[in-house]
């Protein structure tokens, strides 16, 4: 079935200052690169972010300086690593508004660590025989894949919330698919079609039926304000390499009742409070669920990217990439016509975040992005780790342009150029 966009209400932003790409660009060692002669257009912040100079400078301080084994040393290079560490899980848990941030965030090596460990340790000791769990046909592999096996295993019942044709989850029989869920999955941000889901009403019918809602976050958390408490989910997953942070290290908020109640995850060092030879106990939150040595370059790296971004502005971040995302869709819409195809809502601050998908006339995917990258413009071709939305979609794979807050006009002019030599180039 073939998908439509719909008419929205135009963007509207709020009168703040606006976000100075080009001084931001500057931070970002990479960006200075060039492709063929051409500016490097980074367009795939969707599937891993650049780093700004001052992440990258903290990663090396805490190597040169300080670099030891936390939590157990009592020396001072390893009780300032230990401090370090657990600033960055405070500042990152202060970056979501968590309620505690210091017993509520879990460093995961990245979300779908994070998600693999609600899985199995709420979902295979604490979902009860018979319960259902519900989720989402836009759901990113690391969000599908766990419960897939988990049903597989348990025999549970899954359960899917459709995509709409106006690219948007189908809630019209929202009660009747949560009866009897104890889980419900979703994405907060589609990483393919760029929907922001609304969740109050999915969180208020989840927590209504009894259900417990984990959120993956990964493409929400790098370009929105959010407040976990206002967002009223139990579980939010989400990863530091899209949002300017280092590959490797990956977060886990839940709510404090519910990771007490469940069981280690992975077993080893660090998860243990005292080990004998018939039994062991596990440690206090959060690091019952931190087995062996943890990311500690990474944290740190991580907490350097939070205050980063906070020196920016979340909320002129938003805007940016809202304002950015309403001229690359028109734009690409006025200079391709009808040799486009772009997937996701119209271009409206509340319905859509910067993960631009398109189809361009029968060229490949792959190939499409191979001759954008001669041209210096880098975007993701594939399916995206959503193979069940590629099959809604009825296409087998799309280019995604994401935009991110260093991206700017120039960025989207090259895309669009470049896609006009693919036009060129395969007649």
């Amino acid at each position: 079935m073939a998908l439509v966009t719909t008419t929205t209400t135009p963007l509207v932003t709020e009168a703040r200052p606006s976000l100075d790409a080009a001084a931001i660009r500057a931070d970002f060692p990479l960006l200075q690169l060039e492709r063929g002669g051409h500016r490097l257009a980074y367009l795939d912040s969707a599937a891993s972010s650049q780093h700004p100079v001052q992440v990258l400078e903290a990663m090396d301080h805490y190597y040169s300086t300080t670099h030891a084994n936390v939590h157990r040393g009592v020396y001072a290079i390893a009780e300032e690593a230990t401090r370090q560490f657990e600033q960055a899980r405070h500042r990152v848990g202060q970056f979501i508004s968590a309620p505690d941030p210091s017993t509520e965030i879990v460093f995961t090596k990245n979300a779908t660590e994070a998600l693999n460990l609600v899985a199995n340790s709420y979902g295979r000791n604490l979902l009860t025989a018979g319960e259902v769990i519900v989720l989402t046909e836009m759901e990113h592999h690391a969000n599908l894949v766990p419960w897939l096996m988990l049903a597989n295993e348990r025999g549970i019942e899954l359960r899917y919330l459709g995509v709409g044709d106006d690219y948007r989850l189908d809630l019209s029989n929202l009660t009747q698919m949560l009866d009897g869920a104890g889980i419900v999955a979703v994405t907060a941000m589609s990483n393919v079609l760029g929907t922001l889901n609304d969740l109050g009403p999915i969180v208020e019918a989840s927590h209504a039926a009894g259900a417990v809602v984990v959120c993956d976050a990964s493409q929400l958390v790098p370009h929105r304000p959010v407040d976990v408490a206002a967002l009223g989910v139990d579980f939010l997953a989400f990863t530091g390499h899209k949002m300017l942070g280092p590959t490797g290290i990956g977060v886990l908020w839940g709510r404090a009742a519910l990771l007490d109640a469940m069981p280690p995850f992975l077993g080893g060092g660090e998860m243990i409070r005292d080990v004998r030879l018939d039994g062991f106990t596990p440690n206090d939150l959060p690091w019952k669920f931190e087995a062996g040595t943890p990311p500690i370059a990474e944290a740190i790296g991580l907490g350097a990217a939070v205050s980063y971004l906070e020196s920016v502005g979340m909320d002129r971040i938003a805007d940016h990439e809202a304002a950015l995302t309403k001229f690359t869709i028109d734009t690409l819409r006025a200079e391709h016509g009808a040799d486009l195809r772009i997937f996701g809502p119209e271009p409206d601050r509340s319905l859509r975040g910067g993960a631009i998908s398109i189809a361009y006339r029968d060229i490949h995917a792959h190939d499409l992005a191979q001759v954008l990258d001669a041209e210096g413009v880098c975007v993701r071709a594939g399916h995206h780790c959503a193979k069940p939305l590629m099959r809604r979609l009825e296409v087998p794979a799309t280019a995604r342009a994401s935009l991110y807050l260093y991206n700017d006009e120039e960025d989207v002019l090259a895309l669009s150029a470049a896609l006009g030599k693919a036009k060129e180039m395969f007649g």
